[in-house]
């Protein structure tokens, strides 16, 4: 079966994780993605927080499936002409640099464009035009300078990240878009153009009910927050703990085994339509015609109190038997999963959300398979490539080397101590 981005061909100049969730997923959907990396060193990802000694760590290998990877020393002679002639037939370049490294490689956007001017060139930066242009930015700092930091946490404590990357992956997901878009648009001009993605921009729009938030808060206090109706508000949006953020108040509540299961918690969204059910379940039947809990604008200053009494009534259950007796009445509610019990989830397998790959080095591990399935487009999940592992391929396949130009790249150092013939 064909894939939905086959025949498309990628120049991967990314690491880390920003840029190499965004060629990961075009990998995913059929793209021919071409890693380039340093000789002898590669991604730096490969050795971070690795967990089995000489081998690439979980952190390289869940964010490089499915792509080749070329090492190339770009500062020969020989490694620029190997880039070079990789500009010149690839559809989309992709890089992560920081502002300025690939104008100091010679690869201006206008020289781009004189290779070839139909590539696509993706770029993912800290922060977008503007006085914080040029500074470094990690996953955290984009979610403080994204706003996301200043909304997440408790109002009693200081500013909180979230776990889920949305700073780098986040960002990765918003680029993989626009390249996919440009792609569809080169259909109708012929012409390739520029697409960039900031990480600050990506936390932004993620955040974007905290946006609305700010300004709603000029007209008045935000009640669906957890300050109303006996905390202060100031001048920008609080933080508001587990309240749902939308117009159905929501809190993380104890459920049964809580004392020693730190995961033993529900969420639960008190939903007006299904409130009636909720007064009968958790049989609080007086609360339906209570004038301070009979409509969903009486209930706001109340929210306190309605939720202890449902918690009283979760902590009697186990969160997945909450659940499922609350499904029944189309009560939203989710528990609380740890990754552990997110790994051992047979579902996610056969939906291929979660899969098992082999690797020759570390063996069998789990990863986040394609979180978009496309039915005519299945995604298999294929191993990460080994350091250089497709160098003599990509040399013979792509570029159309013959067997004597081949050695000559290998014998002028242009990439690296890989030997000959390292690909199988």
């Amino acid at each position: 079966m064909t894939k939905a981005l086959h025949g498309v061909r990628v120049l991967d100049f990314t690491h880390v994780q920003s840029g190499p969730t965004c060629t990961q997923l075009l990998a995913w959907f059929g793209a021919d993605v071409i890693k380039i990396e340093r000789p002898g060193v590669g991604d730096i990802t490969r050795s971070q927080l690795r967990d089995i000694p000489g081998e690439d760590s979980l952190y390289f290998t869940m964010l490089n499936h499915n792509k080749r990877s070329l090492t190339l020393d770009t500062k020969t002679k020989q490694g620029k002409e190997i880039l070079e002639g990789l500009v010149r037939v690839c559809d989309v370049m992709v890089e992560n640099f920081a502002p300025g490294v690939l104008d100091r490689m010679g690869l201006t956007w206008e020289r781009i464009q004189e290779l070839n001017p139909r590539i696509i060139l993706a770029s993912i930066k800290g922060f977008g035009p503007g006085p914080y242009e040029d500074c470094k930015v990690y996953e955290n700092i984009a979610q403080c300078a994204g706003g996301a930091a200043s909304t997440t946490g408790f109002d009693d404590g200081p500013p909180l990240v979230t776990g889920a990357q949305i700073g780098d992956s986040g960002s990765g997901l918003h680029l993989a878009l626009g390249i996919v878009t440009a792609l569809y648009q080169r259909t109708h001009t012929g012409r390739g153009q520029m697409v960039r993605a900031s990480m600050q921009d990506g936390v932004l729009n993620l955040c974007r009910v905290k946006l609305r938030d700010q300004q709603r808060l000029a007209r008045g206090p935000l009640k669906e927050y957890p300050q109303y109706p006996h905390g202060e508000f100031g001048s920008s949006v609080p933080r508001a703990g587990n309240a749902s953020g939308g117009g159905q108040p929501g809190w993380i509540l104890k459920c049964k085994g809580w004392e020693t299961d730190p995961n033993a918690y529900l969420y639960f969204v008190a939903q007006a339509p299904v409130w009636e059910s909720i007064c009968k379940v958790i049989e609080k039947p007086e609360w339906i015609t209570d004038s301070n809990y009979a409509t969903p604008e009486a209930r706001l200053p109340h929210l306190k109190d309605i939720f202890a009494g449902i918690e009283e009534w979760t902590m009697q259950h186990t969160k997945i038997e909450a659940m499922e007796i609350l499904n029944k009445y189309d009560i939203p509610c989710g528990p609380i999963l740890s990754m552990e019990e997110i790994a051992a989830d047979q579902s996610l397998r056969d939906t291929g959300t979660i899969v098992e790959v082999d690797h020759p080095g570390r063996g069998q591990y789990l990863s986040v398979g394609n979180p978009i399935k496309l039915s005519d487009s299945p995604t298999e999940v294929v191993r990460s490539p080994l350091l250089g592992e497709h160098n003599e391929e990509i040399l013979k396949d792509v570029l159309g080397f013959d067997e004597a130009t081949i050695v000559n790249m290998f014998a002028s150092g242009a990439l690296g101590a890989v030997p000959l013939r390292a690909a199988e």
